[in-house]
């Protein structure tokens, strides 16, 4: 099943998507939360609804999309932590080492944005890169878990954009700056269910597309640290909690790394592909 977040006339709902359009969570059963979120978090108590909820989007029939405007998936997730040089081709492009540990670093939920909607290159920077990523949605309550475990606690799968202003990410120690810039990180379109894809998604198709050229493909099992393994390392250090979100890394073929270096800039149209999982796409603004 395919979940989106979306506004309509002012007011924030969700919902499943079905072809083009999407059946409202009023009509995928009584007393449904008011958020995705909430969904995430009530499948946790209730192990049955998540297939209850499919099968009730498969007989209903899908509203329009029009005057529907998409949100980012889980609008504000509690935690979303990011790895870096998490795939050997793009560590090796950066003249880094992957160690025995995965490098993290944190996001805010005011740096997201939907699909379809603006990506913005601040006044301040125009080292704006591309970073395709898969994002990984927690979905039970994740602590000491094992790796063989791991995925028991993954709710669903989505593309994730981490759009990082380069000169600010060096100019500290740590990549947080460059990494939470308003807009930069574009999250969607669609919350796909970890029952439609392979266990940790790994063999998948990822690109990055920027104006229709092909900038990143890989595969992620080109993946130096798998989903499962980072959330039973992540559980031994925080508890992961439902709507969580775990973005695993970028492989090779970013921008700063070409000669000369690749930046988005106004006009560009940026998409993220990832097979099975859907087709990420921002128009870039000043």
């Amino acid at each position: 099943m395919r979940l989106i977040s979306f506004e309509s006339r002012g007011v924030a709902d969700w919902g499943a998507q079905v072809g083009d359009g999407v059946v409202e969570s009023a009509r995928l059963g009584a007393q449904m939360p008011a958020t995705l979120q909430g969904f995430i978090e009530q499948c946790e108590q209730s192990p049955g609804l998540l297939a209850q909820t499919a099968a009730r989007a498969a007989i209903e029939a899908p509203a329009p999309m029009a005057q529907r405007r998409l949100l980012p998936c889980v609008p504000k997730p509690g935690k979303i932590v990011c790895l870096g040089v998490n795939y050997i081709d793009h560590a090796k492009e950066g003249g880094n080492q992957i160690g025995d540990y995965p490098a993290m670093f944190l996001r805010c939920a005011s740096s997201l944005l939907a699909h379809g909607a603006p990506l913005q290159v601040p006044r301040i920077s125009d080292k704006l890169d591309f970073e395709a990523e898969l994002a990984v949605i927690i979905g039970r309550t994740a602590r000491f878990v094992s790796e063989a475990q791991a995925l028991n606690h993954v709710f669903g799968y989505a593309c994730f954009n981490d759009g990082s202003l380069r000169d600010y990410q060096r100019r500290t120690t740590q990549w947080t700056i460059g990494k939470n810039f308003d807009a930069t990180g574009a999250f969607g379109p669609a919350l796909v269910t970890a029952d439609e894809l392979p266990p940790g998604c790994v063999g998948l198709r990822i690109q990055s597309r920027l104006n229709g050229q092909v900038m990143q493909d890989a595969s992620t099992a080109d993946m130096a640290f798998g989903v499962a393994r980072t959330i039973s390392l992540l559980s031994e250090c925080m508890t992961l909690e439902p709507g969580d979100l775990i973005v695993m890394g970028t492989p090779g073929g970013v921008g700063y790394a070409r000669t000369p270096p690749v930046w988005m800039k106004a006009g560009d149209t940026i998409e993220v592909d990832i097979e099975g999982v859907g087709v990420l796409s921002n128009r870039v603004v000043a």
